[in-house]
């Protein structure tokens, strides 16, 4: 049997995770994987096949991920000849624990290739939508719908990925919110979560103006993900409505940091009431 070595630096315990949450708490997990690939020049490595291991590592129902390729020319000629090589799958599918559904839609085209979110679910997932937000033409922004089936109920599952100027990050939360309103039935469950950039923590109070709230823990200290190295910045985030925060943490060990600019937030979550 092969141990996977990111268990032992999952949770601040040191404990790991073995089956999935117990009855009535959804993990979720929302990782900005920086699509799969770290350095510059000729100390760019793929860690495409490390975030493999941490994604199941991470042991969540949910797994939120941005900036997934699902193809790119440049890149996998560079890394054909690598040991492990660049996958033959799209990022999404190669990440995709045994058993996970997997729905994934593309927010940016670039030169050779392009990007997206994507949702991992251990849940049996619904139709898969698709809302562009982006503000400008030089960033390509959207958000990922996915409906998953859980313990007879249906959660609404949103990615992801708002912008680095402040004003379009305003706008984008008034588009996440009209989305919300159209395309959600009211009283539904909503699970939001991924990288909002939001570095001076200025959108919280625009966001929960939806019904949403923060998944913050009870001692209500925030989790810091950005760097990785060092993280100063609480970017990623999870929203809900209709679900309580019981639990979060952050991954933290010389493996997570060099895998992704990131670190991965995992929150787990009970129904209201």
């Amino acid at each position: 049997m092969t141990t996977n070595p990111l268990n032992s630096t999952l949770l601040p315990s040191g404990e790991t995770t073995g089956a999935a949450a117990d009855d009535g708490v959804l993990r979720v997990a929302t990782y900005n994987i920086h699509k799969g690939v770290r350095g510059i020049g000729p100390a760019k490595r793929l860690e495409i096949h490390n975030l493999g291991l941490g994604v199941e590592a991470l042991d969540a129902d949910l797994v939120f991920l941005q900036e997934v390729r699902r193809f790119h020319e440049l890149e996998a000629r560079r890394f054909q000849r690598t040991w492990f090589g660049w996958p033959e799958q799209p990022q999404a599918e190669f990440l995709a624990p045994e058993g996970y559904e997997v729905a994934y839609r593309t927010n940016a085209v670039t030169r050779g290739g392009e990007h997206g979110n994507a949702l991992l679910s251990r849940w049996p997932i619904g139709d898969i939508g698709h809302y562009d937000v982006s503000d400008h033409r030089f960033e390509q922004r959207g958000l990922l719908h996915v409906p998953v089936r859980w313990q007879g109920m249906e959660v609404h599952a949103i990615v992801a990925h708002f912008g680095l100027i402040h004003a379009s990050r305003v706008r984008q939360a008034e588009r996440l919110a009209q989305f919300i309103e159209e395309k959600v039935p009211r009283g539904a469950p909503v699970v939001v979560a991924g990288d909002f950039n939001d570095w001076s923590e200025k959108l919280d109070q625009l966001i929960c103006r939806c019904g949403l709230r923060r998944a913050m823990p009870p001692n209500g200290k925030r989790a810091l993900t950005f760097p990785s190295r060092v993280p100063v910045f609480a970017l990623d985030r999870v929203y809900t409505r209709g679900l309580r925060c019981v639990s979060t943490f952050v991954p933290r060990g010389t493996m997570w940091a060099r895998m992704s600019d990131h670190l991965p937030l995992v929150a787990e979550l009970q129904l209201d009431g």
